[in-house]
């Protein structure tokens, strides 16, 4: 069951709680995702598994669910010998296990929507500048993005963008979707993945009526705080920001590396600085984002 109120409107009342990363939960409740497709394979190998994953979030206070469809595309799933038919039906059913597990409790679901490096498997989505332009990367995006909004998410997240053209054609891949979206940055040292100017990349969002929030994920958290404030300044849009727990992906090692960074205090101060749209991204679990809830409840930061 859909929430009564949209999600532009619920932000206009106050911080959501995002979940945290789908992946680890998933590796949590001991599910193997070394396949290519990564999460998105249980789609259709054990779609109880995401239902699962997402319901534990539930628990954990989140109002908001981004479903397992980031690595899912019809290319990827065209490597297994799965025809358009049934990647379109898979999609699909991202949106339907983030409903079902939000079992009428008021739960958004946001639809996500991974850049094109993670079709490719290879971490590229940390570099972008991919050689393609603005047009073949919106031939790509459209599909998905027509498919995951035939299924109703209230949001679609186009989140992990690691550069300025890949946003731009996001954006112009999701026109005339009939769902809103929100665009969240990877980042690095104050820029772009790719090494561009974070202000002029969250200023493709300005007055674009469609984007309800602007902000960054799958990012250090300490890279947060900073990225927030400029993000509203630049648009003047409530700000998403979900980083990692501060480890750092060894794209060639296929593991994490680092200490952990993340502290649900922060999340005070990400919501005061305009933050409406608070979680967690890799290796951020259940237990983090209760803390983070708590954080947002006892502190200032709720509105």
């Amino acid at each position: 069951m859909k929430p009564v109120r949209t999600l532009a409107e619920a932000l206009g009342a106050g911080v959501l709680v995002l979940d945290g990363g789908l992946s680890n939960q998933l590796e949590a409740q001991g599910c193997d995702l070394s396949d290519a497709l990564w999460s998105a394979r249980l789609l259709a190998d054990g779609p109880e598994q995401i239902e699962a994953a997402h319901a534990a979030y539930v628990r954990a206070g989140a109002r908001v669910l981004i479903t397992s469809s980031y690595q899912a595309t019809f290319e990827g799933f065209a490597r297994r010998g799965v025809d358009r038919e049934e990647v379109a039906r898979l999609i699909a059913r991202s949106v339907e296990l983030a409903r079902a597990a939000a079992a009428g409790e008021g739960v958004w679901v946001a639809g996500s929507v991974g850049p094109y490096g993670a079709m490719l498997a290879d971490g590229s989505e940390y570099r972008g500048r991919y050689g393609l332009s603005v047009r073949e990367l919106e031939a790509f995006h459209r599909p998905r993005i027509e498919a995951l909004a035939a299924a109703e998410p209230d949001v679609l997240a186009l989140e992990t963008v690691p550069d300025v053209t890949e946003a731009e054609a996001l954006l112009r891949a999701a026109e005339g979707c009939g769902v809103p979206v929100w665009l969240s940055y990877t980042v690095e040292g104050g820029r772009t993945r790719a090494g561009q100017d974070l202000a002029e990349a969250f200023a493709v969002a300005e007055g674009n009526d469609r984007v309800v929030a602007v902000g960054v994920n799958c990012c250090d958290p300490a890279e947060a705080g900073p990225a927030v404030e400029l993000a509203v300044a630049v648009t003047g849009k409530p700000a998403v920001v979900y980083p990692n727990s501060g480890e750092r992906w060894d794209a060639r090692a296929r593991g994490w590396r680092g200490d952990i960074a993340f502290d649900p205090a922060r999340a005070t101060d990400w919501a005061a600085s305009g933050a409406r749209l608070i979680g967690g991204c890799c290796r951020v679990g259940p237990a983090t984002i209760s803390a983070l809830g708590t954080s947002l409840v006892t502190g200032e930061g709720e509105g």
